[in-house]
C-alpha cells in the first residue's frame, strides 16, 4: 500500500512538471500569436531612449525592450523567437486588426481607450521626478525631502505638479505658478527657478528636448505620486493572449524582476537615484 502511494506521488510529481515544462515552451500562447511560435512585437518609430537604446528593441537594452523580452520569456518564448515591428503612436490605438501581437510604448491604461483596444496588467507605474539645470547650484541638492525643500520650484497651476508639490513635498518657499509647462520650461531655462516636477516619462523628454542643459535630479517612490499613470501593453480588442501575457506580467513582478529592470533602466543603475522624503 505504501509502495502504492510512493508510485500515485511519483505519477502525480511528472505530470506536474511535464505540465510546467509546456508552459514554459509557451502552450498558454500555442495558436494564438500572429505567427505560429513567433511573438511579434510593435515599439514606435522611432523608439526612444531610455525606453529602447539606439533604436534598436532587438537589442534588448532599454527599460521597454527589456520588460518586452521578460515577458516573452515569461510565455515561454526565446529571444530569436521574437519578432519587432513599428508603428506610430496613435496608429496603434485605432480599432481593428493588428500587425502585432502586443505593442509597448508608454501606453497609459485609461478607458476611454479600452473601447477599442485591450492592455495587460500594468507593467509601470509613473514616479514624479525632479528636473534642474546641470551647473546650477540646485544640481548638487541632495536627494532628500529636507534638502529639496530650500529649493525654489514652479508648477503649471491647476496640475498634478502643483498638487504634489503642495500636498507631498511641502517646499518652503512659496510656490512659483505659471500658466502651462511651456511658461515652467522657460522659467527654468531663465533661471526663475531653481526646479520643477514632472513624471518621469516627461521629465525624460525634458531634459533631453526641451531644457538646454537639463538634469533628472531623482525620483520619488512612485507610492508618492498622485494619479500615476498605469503602463500597460496594448494588444488588439478580444485577444486571446491577454491572459497569458497578463500571468507572464504578474510573475515578473512577483518575481521582482520588473523592479530590477526599472532599477537598470530609470533608476539608480540610469543616474536616477530614489529621493527620500523622509530624510
Amino acid at each position: 500500500m505504501v509502495l502504492s502511494r510512493t508510485l500515485f506521488s511519483i505519477v502525480l510529481l511528472g505530470a506536474s512538471l511535464a505540465t510546467n515544462s509546456v508552459f514554459a515552451q509557451g502552450s498558454c500562447s500555442a495558436g494564438k500569436t500572429l505567427n505560429e511560435g513567433r511573438l511579434t512585437i510593435a515599439t514606435g518609430n522611432p523608439a526612444y531612449a531610455p525606453w529602447v537604446m539606439d533604436d534598436d528593441p532587438a537589442s534588448g537594452r532599454g527599460f521597454e525592450a527589456a520588460v518586452a523580452y521578460a515577458v516573452a520569456d515569461a510565455m515561454g518564448f526565446e529571444a530569436g523567437q521574437v519578432d519587432w515591428v513599428r508603428t506610430s503612436f496613435d496608429e496603434a490605438i485605432q480599432p481593428g486588426e493588428k500587425n502585432f501581437d502586443f505593442n509597448i510604448q508608454q501606453y497609459s491604461i485609461n478607458a476611454e481607450r479600452q473601447q477599442v483596444i485591450d492592455f495587460s496588467a500594468s507593467y509601470y507605474t509613473t514616479a514624479v521626478a525632479v528636473v534642474v539645470k546641470a551647473g546650477s547650484t540646485a544640481a548638487d541638492t541632495a536627494t532628500t525631502g529636507s534638502a529639496l525643500r530650500d529649493l525654489q520650484f514652479g508648477a503649471a497651476a491647476g496640475t498634478t505638479s502643483q498638487t504634489f508639490l503642495q500636498n507631498v513635498l511641502k517646499p518652503s518657499r512659496d510656490l512659483l505658478l505659471y500658466d502651462d509647462n511651456a511658461d515652467v520650461i522657460a522659467a527654468i531655462a531663465a533661471n526663475q527657478i531653481d526646479a520643477l516636477v514632472f513624471d518621469l516619462p516627461s521629465a525624460l523628454f525634458a531634459t533631453a528636448v526641451q531644457i538646454d542643459g537639463g538634469k533628472i535630479l531623482g525620483k520619488f517612490p512612485s507610492e508618492a505620486s498622485i494619479e500615476p499613470d498605469n503602463f500597460g501593453l496594448l494588444m488588439a480588442k478580444g485577444s486571446e493572449l491577454k491572459v497569458c501575457i497578463d500571468e507572464a506580467i504578474n510573475s515578473l513582478n512577483a518575481s521582482g524582476k520588473l523592479s530590477e529592470i526599472e532599477s537598470e533602466w530609470l533608476g539608480d543603475g540610469a543616474g536616477v537615484p530614489v529621493i527620500d522624503l523622509d530624510k
